[in-house]
């Protein structure tokens, strides 16, 4: 008897083993796919990030309006003046918008659980006296979709960029003022792509802050080893492919910085989980200009602390623009 009530159990354990090695299979399964779908189209979960705050809630004056990209994709974003003829334009991260990213709504929380938000950015930027011009890139926010709504890490979205240069060119009110970029992750991959393709854009920028350009092997190399997936690297690579016709070593900022010709500051989480510190200052090291500076965020080591940095420490991207628009 005790030999058949041994054999149940064990029998019962190792079906046990089995449903649990069976269970972590199918949650790496699901992270995988769920990271795959957000690389590849900017949602979380399917669903664009709403666009939740606007900037009166900062007590800004605001004006909505809308723009095309190079290629005609409608774009949708705010102007906020300021008594200047200094203008920052602001280009955003991926999954967020031109407001921030609601990671604090349970529907949106996957990514660090708290919320990101611009607008004391936007505040303090408006009090040192520049004009603010932010904007939704293709497929984020309420911009229109383009490209069948996927997203090149910068190889589609850099149209948008050249967008929002042309849309600050042809206003009456800020054609001629002093501009300058404040681009951010997603933002500046796609910056640094439309400055490599069109450099003549740009023109009249005399400065620029880039928050955290990012290249994708190391992101979806360290998010695979955070999962535990065999093979991971390759297996994100031939899913990004199948879905985008882009691989994942086409999406990096660091060839295409090599055209920028404006005073650069680089700032970026030194301790950030989700890429590695070293492709940041292989991107900070292939910009050719020789006033250029690399600001390490510590004391975390969650990207998303990132975004939220210039609204906490607005003094580093404004210092750095008053002294190169002096």
């Amino acid at each position: 008897m005790w030999a058949a009530v041994l054999a149940a159990s064990t029998k019962a354990h190792l079906r046990g083993e089995a449903m649990i090695a069976m269970a972590d299979k199918e949650r790496t399964q699901a992270a995988f796919d769920s990271f795959v779908q957000l690389w590849t189209t900017g949602t979380t979960g399917g669903r664009r990030a709403p666009v939740l705050r606007r900037p009166d809630e900062e007590g800004l004056e605001y004006e909505d309006v809308f723009f095309p990209s190079m290629d005609g994709v409608a774009l949708e974003g705010w102007f906020i003046p300021a008594d200047s003829d200094r203008l920052v334009i602001h280009n955003h991260f991926l999954p967020g918008n031109r407001y921030g990213y609601p990671g604090h709504l349970r529907e949106f929380g996957g990514l660090g659980g708290f919320e990101v938000s611009f607008l004391p950015e936007y505040r303090a930027l408006h009090d040192a006296g520049y004009n603010i011009l932010c904007y939704d890139i293709r497929n984020h926010g309420m911009s229109g979709q383009g490209n069948g709504g996927i997203a090149g890490i910068g190889l589609l979205e850099y149209r948008d960029v050249i967008g929002s240069l042309r849309y600050a060119r042809s206003r009456e009110d800020t054609k001629d003022m002093r501009k300058v970029l404040l681009s951010v992750c997603l933002g500046a991959d796609s910056t640094a792509v439309a400055w490599g393709k069109h450099p003549k854009e740009f023109g009249e920028i005399q400065a620029m802050v880039m928050l955290q350009p990012v290249s994708a092997r190391p992101v979806v190399e360290e998010f695979v080893k955070g999962i535990g997936m065999d093979d991971g690297f390759e297996k994100f690579d031939r899913a990004v492919h199948e879905r985008t016709g882009f691989h994942l070593d086409e999406q990096s900022p660091i060839e295409h910085v090599k055209a920028v010709t404006v005073p650069t500051l680089v700032a970026q989480v030194h301790r950030d989980t989700m890429t590695r510190p070293e492709d940041v200052q292989s991107i900070y090291d292939a910009l050719p200009v020789e006033d250029k500076q690399l600001y390490w965020i510590e004391g975390t080591d969650r990207r998303f602390d990132g975004y939220n940095f210039f609204g906490l420490h607005p003094d580093i991207p404004i210092e750095w623009f008053n002294k190169h628009l002096a």
